[in-house]
């Protein structure tokens, strides 16, 4: 049964994933301040495009609020004396392009709500804390063996999710994680069969898949209860943080991260694989797999948020395998973040960007193949691996395995049908989201070349043959015309070199 609120009626599913780009325009002295007219554009569409009006007081309270991230940020200094002086304006208003651009260009800060509420206010103006605090008081008052504990807050980077520490009553030395998630813009089941995958999902009982012990969905949203880990994520372990902490404090800048031994690496990965086999065989699509979204439990991995294919959330690397044609299908969205996942674990870092085709000297050569089958540009071009054949790479085959038997998600057939249509649909966005990109990269790829020194040269050159064959054709149409002019009176019959000529008739006058 579900009680959360219904949405309202024509409701905008955002996809918070698409990248926001801000250019400063223009600024305006108002009495004793200026102001900054800050052009903001979603994805590559100028058509989705916007205007917000900022002050730089404004930046420096944007700039105090992510400063948990401990990463030193490039905001122009103040100045109390002189800051309406119009070449101090000028240069002010690139130093804040730079911040802009800084911010909107790093992987984590340009998804926290902080930066996209100063960029784009009408679309994040919700207090979503406080709607899920509402939610989960319904949710409590139709269940009261749960209670809440404490708010876990910006612990995910979700801007639309919100985690509680829940314990139950009956069994108050537990502690459990209560989520509470909008529905996404990939959401393409039913509600019908949405409640009925979601009931699939918390009757599962496996080893690599985190348990779900309870779900309530409405048309709007989604509330989740699963066992709380003490210990955090695999990127917890990784980045050696507390796993309480906020997001941005915890991975912005890592200061004690460090890969895993080759050992962890291999099991690690194997059971990761056996959990996207699990769920490829089973028709269930995930999409989400990252390091956060891995729990490691008395040494196995078990796959987290496995729901969220199904509730429809973009992907975290989905402005990552956007930009890449040949990752168009849900399963080789797992191979790619699979990929992600292992150079995070052997480097201790993500990759800073994908195709990676210089690898830094990897601490266990056996890795590298592998994360060449997968990152490589030749790989994002071609074909990636599918999952068994990973499990069969030399890396992970000879992985031991303590649950040895064959292990299978039963989907009703109903249900398994409407999970394929919710796949193709979601892969169809996701083709039109690609083309739209490729073509984006082709046009700007043609304006920077038409505008490069090297083609202004060229045209230049172009011209000036044209404009010398245009003068040297002038000078021969003019030369015809004169020719023609000069022989234009009456012109005496040609005569025959064999004929006599004839007498003639005039008379010659007297000298």
């Amino acid at each position: 049964m579900s009680f959360l609120e219904k949405p309202v009626p024509g409701r905008l599913l955002l996809d918070d994933t698409v990248p926001l780009t801000a250019v400063i325009e223009a600024s305006q002295n108002l009495q004793s301040h200026t102001e900054y007219i800050i052009r903001v554009q979603r994805g590559v569409s100028s058509d989705n495009s916007w205007q917000v009006i900022r002050r730089y007081s404004d930046f420096d309270v944007l700039n105090s609020s992510l400063m948990v991230c401990g990463i030193s940020l490039p905001l122009p200094p103040k100045k109390l004396i002189g800051n309406m002086d119009r070449e101090f304006i000028a240069e002010r208003q690139r130093g804040l392009q730079t911040y802009l651009d800084s911010i909107t260009q790093h992987p984590v800060l340009c998804s926290s709500l902080t930066v996209k509420k100063f960029l784009d206010p009408n679309n994040y103006s919700a207090n979503y804390t406080e709607i899920a605090l509402q939610q989960v008081s319904m949710f409590f008052r139709s269940d009261p063996k749960w209670e809440v504990l404490e708010p876990l807050r910006d612990m995910g980077w979700r801007i639309r999710k919100k985690y509680f520490l829940i314990k139950n009553k009956e069994q108050p030395k537990e502690r459990y994680l209560l989520s509470w998630v909008d529905l996404g813009p990939d959401k393409f089941l039913s509600d019908k069969d949405l409640q009925s995958a979601m009931k699939l999902l918390t009757g599962l009982s496996t080893p690599y898949l985190c348990p779900l012990l309870f779900s309530s969905t409405s048309e709007s949203s989604a509330l989740l209860i699963r066992p709380f880990s003490e210990r955090g994520s695999l990127r917890d372990h990784i980045c050696k943080v507390k796993p309480r902490e906020s997001y941005l404090k915890k991975y912005c800048n890592p200061k004690k991260s460090q890969g895993l031994e080759l050992p962890h690496v291999k099991l690690y990965g194997r059971q990761i694989l056996e959990g996207l086999k699990l769920l490829h065989d089973g028709g269930v699509v995930f999409g989400h797999l990252h390091a956060s979204n891995v729990i490691v439990d008395e040494g196995v991995c078990r796959l987290t948020d496995v729901e969220n294919g199904m509730l429809g959330v973009p992907s975290a690397l989905r402005p990552a395998f956007t930009q890449l044609r040949k990752i168009n299908t849900t399963e080789s969205i797992d191979v790619f973040c699979f990929g992600h996942l292992l150079y995070e674990m052997t480097y201790g870092r993500p990759p800073d960007s994908v195709p990676v085709d210089q690898f830094p000297d990897a601490p266990y050569t056996a890795v590298v193949p592998v994360l060449q089958s997968i990152l490589s540009t030749e790989a994002c071009k071609s074909r990636m691996p599918t999952v068994s054949q990973l499990i069969q790479s030399p890396l992970f085959s000879d992985v031991p395995l303590q649950h040895s038997e064959k292990l299978q998600i039963k989907v009703p057939s109903r249900l398994k049908e409407a999970l394929k249509t919710a796949k193709e649909s979601l892969e169809k966005r996701l083709h039109e989201e690609q083309r739209l990109l490729h073509q984006h990269r082709r046009l700007t790829r043609a304006q920077s070349h038409h505008g490069s020194e090297e083609e202004r040269k060229r045209r230049k050159i172009l011209a000036r043959k044209k404009s010398r064959q245009s003068a040297y054709e002038n000078e021969e149409d003019a030369s015809v015309r004169n020719n023609n002019n000069s022989g234009s009176g009456a012109s005496s019959p040609p005569t025959c070199p064999s004929s006599p000529t004839p007498p003639s008739t005039t008379e010659h006058a007297p000298f």
